[in-house]
């Protein structure tokens, strides 16, 4: 189904929200991302929040759950999470608002040194894995990377878009942590190199630069080999699968372009 405005709702689930906020001053759609069925800043008379909703049906509605599960253990660095609301079919988080705007990845961007510093922080903050239940990596990526390459005991967010950060004045934030893995410390840095590539970088430049996040350093050359290849592969197999989806193409070029360099450079 199209994503809702926050008027679009039924009255019920509306009046279920504004017990926790107090009544809905004005709500503002938020455009980005692609499985919410709702996505709206809500002005309050309690303040500012960020709403993200899924309606039953929605076959990935579960993210949100899962979101909602692991976000008690998460650094300051991620947005608190301050109500979740079930009402007629329909699964709402109401989260801390961030006013920020999301990083330039090009190179020479002065946002590139905060992004980094802020992978490097998360991940010390994250390891070892916070106890709670979530996907091994060696699970998600099972038929396609040895698990000796990607296991490891960090909660890593694995869908880095730059959409998914945002910058201010105290740093950057970090959002929508629904669809965390357990893993090697080294795999959101690894997979920020594919959108720093696709943002205009030289793999050797996205390298350097994933050299200020201490684990990607300490990581076994032969497991980013392999990581490369296999993220390549997944990303092209996508774009076949979804040709719709303008940005899936250039994704998909920037994760091979990675892999011809890790295998040229051996």
């Amino acid at each position: 189904m199209p994503r809702l405005h926050w008027h679009e709702l039924p009255p019920t689930v509306r009046a279920a929200v504004e017990d926790r906020t107090g009544p809905v001053l004005q709500a503002s759609s938020v455009q980005t991302g692609s499985i919410s069925d709702l996505a709206t800043v809500l002005d309050t008379s309690s303040g500012r929040l960020f709403c993200k909703a899924a309606v039953a049906d929605n076959p990935l509605g579960w993210m949100h759950r899962t979101e909602a599960r692991i976000n008690p253990h998460l650094p300051r660095q991620v947005p608190r999470l301050h109500w979740q609301v079930e009402q007629d079919d329909w699964f709402l988080l109401g989260f801390e608002h961030i006013d920020g705007r999301h990083p330039d990845l090009t190179p020479d961007s002065p946002d590139l040194s905060a992004v980094a510093t802020t992978l490097a922080a998360i991940g010390s903050a994250l390891t070892p894995c916070p106890a709670v239940r979530v996907q091994p990596a060696t699970a998600r990526w099972a038929d396609r990377i040895a698990p000796e390459f990607i296991d490891g005991d960090t909660l890593v967010h694995t869908d880095v878009t730059p959409f998914n950060f945002l910058v201010h004045d105290s740093g950057v934030t970090v959002v929508d942590w629904s669809m965390p893995c357990r893993g090697a410390a080294w795999i959101d840095t690894a997979l920020m190199i594919i959108r720093l590539i696709r943002a205009g970088h030289t793999p050797e430049q996205a390298e350097a630069w994933a050299c200020q996040v201490p684990a990607w350093p300490a990581a076994q050359p032969e497991a980013i080999d392999t990581f490369a290849n296999a993220v390549a592969v997944l990303k092209r197999e996508r774009q076949y699968q979804r040709p719709s989806i303008a940005h899936l193409g250039p994704l998909a070029d920037a994760a091979a372009c990675w892999a011809r360099h890790r295998l040229l450079s051996r």
